[in-house]
């Protein structure tokens, strides 16, 4: 018989751990996007493709990958996007390119462009303090707009 061997993992003295705190902002960073770019109306257009859906099938769709840490939450990086542009269209980003300059302007692309390429460490105070700014946020979007998000 096989054994399996879980690697232990490490303390920290109680507090939250680094990977806990990037997904606790990953969710709530999601919410403010999408809360951001939906209209009043509860629909929001899809930076890609240009239709126009309801807040449920909208993602927030990331220009450059989340893999680049200096970008995974710059709001100018992440945008309303449908779902099947963001996890089916391949070439979905040739759109969102030409949408993003028009929508943040060509200087604040290229600044991202080159922000893209940055090592960025976060540590867990920065972490902490953008779960809280963007958790505010998105109970005020959604108590102006009327959408309610779990």
């Amino acid at each position: 018989m096989l054994k399996t061997w879980k690697k232990k993992k490490k303390s920290n003295g109680g507090g939250s751990k680094k990977p806990d705190l990037i997904r606790k902002l990953d969710r709530v960073f999601s919410l403010y996007i999408r809360l951001r770019d939906t209209m009043p109306s509860g629909m929001c257009k899809c930076i890609s493709c240009g239709r126009i859906k309801p807040f449920k099938d909208i993602d927030a769709g990331h220009f450059y990958s989340r893999t680049h840490m200096a970008t995974r939450f710059d709001p100018f990086n992440v945008n309303g996007e449908c779902s099947y542009c963001n996890r089916f269209d391949e070439d979905h980003l040739l759109m969102y390119r030409e949408n993003l300059i028009r929508k943040i302007g060509l200087s604040n692309f290229n600044y991202l462009t080159m922000k893209k390429s940055m090592t960025k460490k976060w540590d867990d105070f920065e972490l902490q303090k953008l779960i809280d700014y963007y958790t505010a946020e998105v109970r005020r979007l959604s108590a102006d707009k009327g959408i309610r998000v779990k």
